[in-house]
């Protein structure tokens, strides 16, 4: 499915959903086009029986970030500041925020550069896998700018304040290897067993119970700005919810039934 020119999607019946950035000339550059077309999917996929949501981008490019064409305009033709934030809310920030809140776990498949807001969309997502030819780096300073697209929440959570403040000053970018090594992505694999090795990891979690799951993964991401007691609280919560689905049975089921189980998200 095509939502416009610039991004692709495919939508598996209880499996993945590949949303495919699709602008390779601009390097997937988080254009007008993108932020549109990635709302629109996940729109799309919010309304099906989608399991995971895979993110990529097409022509050896993740993302290269921020719109520098929006950048020229808002330049030559003396935008204001405050039109200029307001862009920035209504487009990037609210596509980062929808990607980080999304109630289906995000896996992102990075294989080439993700730099400046193109890095942040990654580390959006609930999981970051890697090739040996991805590099990152967070580089607003190299266009006179400060951090956006959620750098300052997202980064430090990741890899820790003083490894977020030493990138982010540098403007350095990295290698897959650094990534994992700093704990950026969570697996690096050769290019040419990438694809593989990504449909292996996406198997992993379709198969999964989907409503434990995103419970689950909800509450991890949660769990920073909770206190333990709220923690505790909401788990039970959502244990609560998940004891009455059918996955709950069949899990047990399968469990002293020495099988794999088969989950139907019910």
């Amino acid at each position: 499915m095509a939502l416009g020119e610039a991004v692709h999607l495919e939508i598996e019946a209880d499996g993945p959903a590949t949303i495919t950035l699709d602008q390779p000339d601009r390097r997937n550059a988080l254009s007008e086009a993108i932020g549109t077309g990635i709302s629109e999917a996940l729109d799309e996929i919010e309304g099906s029986d989608a399991r995971v949501v895979r993110i990529e981008g097409s022509g050896g490019s993740f993302s290269a970030g921020g719109d520098i064409e929006r950048m020229v305009e808002g330049i030559e033709n003396d935008v204001p500041a405050d039109e200029r934030v307001r862009r920035l809310e209504r487009s990037t920030n609210a596509l980062i925020g929808r990607v980080v809140e999304f109630p289906i776990p995000t896996i992102a498949l990075v294989d080439g550069p993700a730099v400046g807001a193109g890095a942040n969309l990654a580390i959006a997502c609930d999981v970051q896998l890697a090739s040996e030819n991805a590099v990152f780096g967070f580089v607003f300073r190299q266009v006179g700018l400060s951090v956006d697209a959620g750098t300052s929440y997202l980064l430090p959570r990741i890899v820790g304040e003083n490894v977020a403040k030493e990138l982010v000053l540098t403007g350095d970018i990295i290698d897959a290897d650094r990534a994992e090594e700093i704990g950026l992505v969570n697996h690096v694999y050769d290019a040419e067993e990438f694809d593989e090795r990504v449909d292996e990891f996406v198997e992993k979690v379709v198969s999964g119970p989907p409503i434990a799951l995103r419970h689950a993964n909800r509450l991890v991401g949660e769990g920073l700005d909770k206190s333990l007691e709220q923690a505790l609280t909401d788990e039970a919560t959502a244990q609560g919810i998940v004891f009455d689905t059918a996955d709950h049975v069949e899990g047990v089921e399968a469990f002293f039934e020495d099988r794999d189980p088969e989950y139907e998200g019910r």
